[in-house]
């Protein structure tokens, strides 16, 4: 019988880590009970402000008063913590990417199987409010574009800007078309770091869709961005601004001046068809309260989490499959 509320324990105080606590405090089926991290002096005083005990290492969690942990530590660490918790029969949430490796991931793959756990992994641009609104309309992508930059922040800087930032959009494909990747071209250059800073891959799936994504972490203005063209419509996602627009064809009958702006009418193969502008209202949220509602509803029903290991597993394989077209590529 789980107890209410959940108790959980936040595994790594930096910047993700720190705004992970502070949301799950205000969960209402949840608490703090520890916060988990070597820097004594940070990490005390956030479990002090949301009334948690802080241990430095998670060997020090007494097993029994642990129902479900979120993991924010860096990635390298990934594996070896989430291996420590489903041992420990803790509920786990892993911070995007879900491991360092492929090899890593299959192996946790493995373990996980065998136990009762509901593990998600944190791909929080599935719960922008934008990308929700998306999908009010049918999502049959034919080309995508993406754009996700950001200025440099000496953080997460243990793996590529594909495993930091690009893996966030190699996620959004893969649920957005529902179909496997089948070809990648990529080029990338290491800038600040030893990996590469700066990436652009073009990625075909078996369905036909093509994707063009482009992840910095070296440009002077944030841009997250994705724009879909599929038949009878062209949807403009600011995942930043948590904006859409959606440009479509439809017959005039079912013209809603009510959230459409016209722009005219042109002749297609099917007859006349005007050209609207919708802009679906977007219900605001925060993505990560969001994220981590969800988990702990999945925890409560027993059921699927909203975004899996195997789905987080697919995108660290297809992340390590562009580094290598990177490396192979590369002078």
């Amino acid at each position: 019988m789980l107890p209410s509320p959940l108790r959980f324990a936040v595994i790594g105080t930096g910047h993700l880590g720190t705004i992970h606590t502070r949301l799950l405090a205000q969960q209402p089926d949840a608490c703090v009970a520890f916060v988990v991290d070597p820097d004594s002096e940070r990490a005390g005083a956030l479990a002090a402000e949301v009334g948690a005990t802080w241990v430095a290492a998670v060997e020090e969690l007494p097993s029994t008063s642990v129902d479900a942990v979120i993991i924010a530590a860096p990635t390298s660490l990934h594996s070896a913590l989430a291996r420590i918790a489903i041992d420990n029969e803790w509920h786990c949430f892993i911070e995007k990417p879900v491991t360092a490796t492929v090899a890593e991931a299959d192996e946790l793959a493995a373990r996980a199987a065998s136990s009762n756990v509901v593990i998600q992994v944190g791909h929080v641009e599935r719960f922008n409010p934008a990308i929700a609104a998306l999908h009010q309309y049918p999502v049959q992508p034919r080309f995508i574009e993406v754009h996700r930059l950001s200025a440099f922040k000496p953080r997460a800087i243990d793996v590529s800007v594909v495993q930091d930032l690009m893996i966030h959009d190699i996620d959004l494909l893969l649920w957005l078309t529902g179909s496997t990747v089948v070809d990648i071209q990529a080029t990338g250059v290491s800038v600040l770091t030893p990996t590469p800073d700066i990436c652009n891959a073009r990625l075909t799936f078996a369905n036909g869709c093509v994707a063009n994504v482009t992840a910095s972490r070296i440009s002077a203005k944030p841009m997250r961005k994705l724009r879909i063209f599929q038949e009878d419509s062209y949807a403009s996602v600011d995942m930043g601004a948590g904006t859409i627009e959606m440009f479509r064809l439809i017959e005039a009958p079912s013209f809603d001046a009510s959230h459409q702006t016209p722009l005219g009418t042109v002749n297609t193969q099917f007859g006349d068809r005007m050209i609207v502008v919708d802009s679906p209202s977007v219900q605001p949220q925060n993505a990560i309260a969001e994220e981590q509602r969800r988990f702990i509803e999945s925890i409560r029903t027993g059921t699927s989490a909203a975004v899996t290991l195997s789905d987080g597993i697919e995108a660290v394989r297809i992340a390590a499959r562009i580094e290598e077209v990177i490396q192979h590529v590369s002078p």
